[in-house]
């Protein structure tokens, strides 16, 4: 399994490789820490990475190649063709509709030419939510299993690691990256309308160091507390005792607009009542299973007006059975083994 990314903080691709571990798999995941290149960003980085991440598999010799994300087919597909295996494609998200390249069209076409020309040729593909499925079925006629973000809750063992202190006040948890359009800067703002909530930001990213000196020059700036990148162990008990989860994201982007984000399913098995943005899958969720509120309109003020509703009805009087019922991993995961096994039984090893 490779990703671009680093693999201690991507709960999907860790609770992908747990669940196949457990099935008698052995799964080896290659992140950026894995395969090195001498770019960190632009081009470059992903040029080198799936030229590496190639020659890697070739050494390795896998029987299946899983290829996480559109920036990791390349050079999986390159490998899975040379190796005569079959490869394994999960769109995690609509990789060239990300906001980070919306207004960049040489990259977007080269992403998109990749997909276009690389996704029919894969023996099985996956992904996040419904809506993506049905984008890329549209675009380039193929099927995709939808396999969703669901917390694997009994195989992440807490640390007592980056507890956040006892306070009086009501903790708003972000969790995941502080990246573009993801809404930190609305959470930081919100905290004028809410002199009894502090803001917990748990995650690494582009715009940490922009989000901080934002937090800095607040007033309330003694009410937000950056935690830094956290492993899920150590994410696992500031998520059990938030108030509210915080899920926002702008909707710059059909990748945004289409996203079902990890931390949704991280607040379902939590039982911590959300508030979201109002794009498709993830406000379908709350109003499936009444677990939270959807923001009416965008900005730190409807932030605050949504926070306010959920802390109105108390944390306890959200009934999460429902969205607990629906949203198991131990069903879920049945259809990741399926893919495997398939796999395995129809090639000649």
């Amino acid at each position: 399994m490779s990703a671009t990314n680093d693999l201690v903080t991507d709960r999907r691709v860790q609770r992908h490789q747990a669940t196949l571990l457990a099935a008698g798999y052995d799964v080896i995941l290659l992140g950026r820490n894995e395969i090195l290149t001498r770019h960190t960003r632009s081009w470059l980085f992903y040029f080198e990475f799936n030229i590496a991440l190639r020659r890697k598999l070739l050494q390795i010799k896998p029987d299946i190649v899983w290829a996480n994300d559109t920036d990791t087919l390349l050079g999986s597909w390159l490998a899975a063709r040379r190796l005569c295996r079959p490869l394994v494609m999960d769109a995690h998200e609509l990789f060239p509709e990300v906001p980070e390249i919306q207004h960049k069209r040489f990259v977007k076409w080269v992403w998109r030419t990749i997909e276009r020309r690389l996704m029919p040729k894969c023996d099985a593909l996956i992904t996040v939510c419904q809506s993506i499925a049905k984008y890329y079925h549209s675009r380039y006629g193929v099927d995709m299993t939808v396999v969703r973000n669901i917390s694997n809750d009994d195989n992440d063992t807490p640390t007592n690691q980056h507890i956040i202190p006892n306070s009086p006040h009501h903790t708003l948890l972000y969790q995941g990256c502080v990246n573009l359009g993801r809404g930190v800067d609305w959470a930081i703002g919100a905290l004028e309308w809410l002199d009894d909530c502090r803001l917990v930001i748990a995650g690494g990213g582009d715009l940490l160091d922009n989000m901080k000196t934002l937090a800095a020059s607040m007033p309330w700036a003694d009410r937000i507390i950056f935690t830094g990148r956290l492993t899920p162990a150590e994410l696992k008990p500031i998520t059990k005792n938030a108030d509210v989860g915080l899920v926002m994201l702008e909707d710059m982007g059909l990748s945004y607009h289409y996203a079902l984000p990890n931390r949704i399913g991280d607040f379902v098995a939590a039982g911590i009542p959300m508030v979201v943005s109002d794009l498709p899958e993830m406000a379908a969720i709350i109003r499936r299973f009444d677990i939270g509120e959807i923001m009416e309109s965008t900005g730190a003020h409807a932030l605050a007006d949504s926070i306010k509703k959920v802390l109105a009805r108390s944390k306890k009087n959200y009934d999460f059975s429902a969205a607990r019922q629906d949203m198991d991993w131990n069903k879920e995961k049945q259809k990741l083994i399926k893919i495997a096994n398939d796999l395995c039984s129809t090639t000649s090893f």
